[in-house]
């Protein structure tokens, strides 16, 4: 057992997780910290970063609060730069930060759209390009998992900005892989379904909300420990010949979208 245990272990490993101030980003923090990695928490929300930080090393784990705005180059160096004085090198990236402003095509704004994509689709390419970068010179391989969407895949009406915005993460992952591979950089999305979490809960508790999770084949959203597994396998020795993979977590919803 303990030799299964060591291929899902990050003991060592410094973990960068963007968004990381409240729902999925929040738990995964801590469930990378639980595998032993340094964590480094990234959000423009930096009460709520040292917050988790301090959950984090009580708990017994090793974990940083540093700003970051995903839209703005600058903080994204200093991020990095302030993790490996801290940890050493980004070996680990949950590219997670992410926006959600749903409208219908007709009532979207260039606002709107800009916002979106710049968060979701360039503010994911911006970190990985700096995470990979890093690698690449500091001679490591490493694992980052760019969080797309199950609206990636199949989509629904109201999400035009956001489903196109993920469906980029996910092509835009492949290409990483396809270039990375060589540098010993695995580049993986995941796709999560519904899971309640500040940004939805209202949404999801409305009737449209519970009809949508109705036509999943689970009939409910996920719970965040459920993304536990597929993240650890996605970031640790255990995957280390997966790469290029859009993985989603979803109990067959996106299955049932197509």
């Amino acid at each position: 057992m303990s030799e299964i245990a060591d291929l899902f272990s990050l003991k060592g490993q410094t973990a960068m997780v963007t968004g990381a101030s409240s729902g999925i980003g929040a738990h995964l923090a801590q469930t990378l910290a639980k595998a032993g990695a340094n964590v480094v928490l990234c959000a423009r929300r930096t009460d709520r970063l040292e917050a988790l930080a301090a959950k984090i090393e009580a708990a017994g784990g090793n974990a940083l609060a540093v700003v970051m705005d995903v839209k703005d180059d600058n903080t994204i160096t200093a991020a990095f730069d302030t993790a490996e004085k801290a940890f050493g090198t980004v070996t680990v990236l949950l590219n997670n930060a992410g926006v959600a402003d749903a409208k219908l095509t007709v009532n979207d704004t260039n606002e709107s759209w800009d916002h979106v994509m710049d968060v979701n689709l360039k503010g994911v390419w911006r970190v990985a390009k700096e995470a990979a970068v890093r690698m690449m010179k500091a001679e490591v391989g490493g694992s980052i998992v760019n969080t797309a969407s199950i609206l990636g895949i199949g989509t629904q009406k109201g999400y035009v900005t956001y489903a196109t915005a993920k469906s980029g993460v996910i092509h835009m992952t492949k290409t990483m892989a396809l270039e990375w591979q060589k540098a010993g950089i695995r580049v993986n999305a995941l796709c999560p379904g519904f899971f309640v979490t500040e940004i939805n809960e209202h949404a999801l508790d409305t009737d449209i909300g519970k009809a949508t999770l109705l036509r999943s084949p689970a009939k409910r959203a996920g719970q965040l420990h459920e993304l536990d597994t597929p993240v650890l396998m996605l970031t640790s020795p255990a995957s280390s010949f997966v790469t290029g993979v859009a993985l989603p977590v979803d109990g067959g919803h996106s299955v049932a979208m197509i």
